[in-house]
């Protein structure tokens, strides 16, 4: 028997369709590689058997009932996609919502607390205007310490000292080339030390000895905004 590759992953696909309707029968609750290739195999056999495609997308939301699986798989099974083979030929077969959902929680559910999400509560924030000077777009990352932002934006870098961008973290502000945005700017916290980024600081913040050998660094180093003619900022608390 020669079979292509196609006829090869049909085969293995009917097999484990086989094998979860076995576990099914005795009981054994679905994991979602058993549940899919459940509901595969039975519409691949119903084509072969001449239903239409209309018949069969109705019918594979009967197959598997949110009892026959484990907690979860149904909220992750949102659609399956079946290429079978009718008496006319091959075609797609597309089941929407194969397991019907329950009420019950989901394991790794957010449920999420009512009322709105204060970012940084308590802390208070600077406002200061920044401006790309660059040619391409620069993004700058919610705890990066702003003072050693790219060297080719242009604002208050003194202002922005111990500071980082007052945002989500994990996210970040783009700045295309040319535009200026304002952005808040809050103090670090816990120890307040600040190693990497630019190389322009290695120790405390709260050093006066650190801070003015950075300002120094970053004024050889060409980086904007280091003289107040060079600068903007509003000077104003943004709380």
């Amino acid at each position: 028997m020669r079979l292509t590759p196609r006829e090869t992953d049909k085969l293995l696909l009917h097999l484990a369709g086989e094998l979860a309707k076995e576990r099914r029968a005795r009981g054994v609750k679905l994991n979602y590689p058993e549940t899919v290739a459940l509901i595969s195999s039975e519409v691949m056999e119903r084509a072969r058997e001449g239903h239409t495609v209309a018949e069969l997308m109705a019918y594979g939301r009967t197959i598997v009932s949110a009892d026959d699986v484990m907690d979860g798989v149904a909220e992750m099974i949102h659609e399956v996609e079946v290429e079978a083979t009718f008496p006319d030929g091959t075609k797609l077969v597309s089941i929407h919502d194969p397991v019907e959902t329950t009420e019950t929680l989901v394991p790794g559910e957010y449920m999420p607390a009512d009322g709105d999400l204060v970012l940084n509560p308590g802390t208070e924030a600077i406002e200061i205007d920044v401006t790309n000077t660059a040619d391409r777009p620069i993004q700058v990352g919610s705890h990066y310490h702003f003072f050693e932002a790219n060297k080719y934006l242009r604002f208050d870098r003194k202002a922005a000292w111990g500071k980082h961008l007052d945002i989500a973290a994990g996210t970040a502000v783009r700045f295309e080339p040319g535009e200026s945005h304002r952005v808040q700017l809050i103090d670090f916290g816990g120890t307040r030390e600040a190693h990497g980024f630019a190389q322009l600081v290695e120790g405390k913040l709260d050093d006066s000895a650190v801070r003015e050998a950075a300002f120094q660094a970053a004024r050889e180093r060409g980086f904007l905004g280091m003289d107040d003619e060079d600068s903007a900022h509003n000077g104003e608390d943004a709380r």
